[in-house]
């Protein structure tokens, strides 16, 4: 065909129909509303004290899932659990599980680039599982970051590492409560893990070696459990403050911009890491006029025996960091 006649070439046509495509598809992807939380929670229990021993126990409610959803779940977990690769005899693997326990997006991203960064500094790729809802951008086509999904994770993470050799690095981010953090998946979502339930967890798999970071207000109340002579826990928070930069249109909490951004992208110590991630959120901090949150970390006597281990074998090349920075959420103030 002679274009110079009027005629279209197989080339210009394509592009017409891709341009058409774009089209449609474009105003779809604008309107995508993500989920909110509108509806009370469900009563859980009639107190204070109830919660607890619930949350204790293990906590999670779903309301108003279709049949199919529940199907579409049970197949994003089983994919997810399926990709994680053994452990390599002779080799201190890490295995990372990356999650994110609220359906505001800001949790959604930081759970996905921490599970990048993790599975980069501690040479986890293949042994990287990520729970998390929208990014914000569209659905989520990764498992949620529920109670019941944490728990088959660190099941399958035992189920393939060499409890004696390899170590578990666990990054959750959420909101949080003094009773643990919280699960909430919009309006159908709803649970809690409590720093018992956590550590009856982690102890009834049998991982003793292990990295555990908590992104969540309150979250030092998880660090007296937690704490081991094999292990290693830091929090954003001390049990009776809140943390920073949980607003839903945000990239980061200040604790994943400081601790994941920034300072687990350095060819540094974890110690490094923490120190400078803790001077970052107390900087930020100040200029906002904030209480301060009060970052905890507890490194166990023997947890050097994995961790120097890990920590040579991080890339020399440092990695930029992502998103709006945290600090940005006091620009408007």
């Amino acid at each position: 065909m002679d274009p110079r006649n009027g005629d279209i070439t197989m080339r210009q046509l394509l592009r017409i129909i891709i341009l058409a495509l774009a089209a449609l598809v474009a105003p779809a992807l604008a309107q995508y509303d993500p989920p909110r939380h509108t509806q009370p929670a469900p009563p859980i229990g009639r107190s204070d004290e109830d919660t607890t021993v619930q949350a204790n126990n293990g906590i999670e409610i779903q309301r108003d899932r279709t049949p199919q959803n529940e199907l579409a779940e049970h197949r994003r977990l089983d994919r997810a659990l399926a990709r994680v690769a053994p452990q390599r005899k002779g080799v201190i693997d890490a295995y990372v599980v990356a999650v994110g326990l609220d359906s505001d997006a800001v949790f959604g991203r930081e759970a996905r680039e921490a599970g990048r960064v993790l599975a980069r500094r501690y040479g986890a790729e293949g042994r990287t599982i990520v729970l998390a809802g929208t990014d914000g951008r569209g659905p989520s086509d990764l498992p949620r970051g529920s109670p019941g999904n944490i728990a088959a994770a660190l099941a399958r993470v035992a189920e393939v590492m060499d409890k004696t050799e390899d170590v578990l690095i666990l990054y959750t981010t959420s909101h949080g409560a003094p009773l643990g953090i919280i699960y909430n998946d919009g309006d159908q979502g709803f649970g809690a893990i409590s720093p018992v339930r956590l550590a009856d967890m982690l102890e009834t798999l049998g991982i003793k070696r292990r990295l555990v970071m908590i992104s969540a207000c309150y979250s030092g109340v998880f660090v007296d459990p937690l704490a081991s002579d094999d292990g290693v826990i830091i929090t954003a928070a001390s049990s009776d403050r809140t943390s920073f930069g949980c607003q839903a249109d945000s990239d980061w909490t200040f604790f994943g911009d400081a601790l994941i951004n920034n300072g687990l992208r350095k060819p540094q110590p974890l110690a490094e890491v923490d120190r400078e991630a803790t001077a970052l959120i107390a900087a930020w901090e100040a200029r906002g006029n904030l209480v301060p949150s009060g970052p905890q970390i507890a490194i166990g006597a023997r947890a050097a025996h994995w961790l120097d281990v890990l920590d040579k074998r991080v890339p020399a090349a440092a990695t930029k960091p992502v998103g709006r920075p945290a600090i940005s959420l006091l620009d408007g103030q």
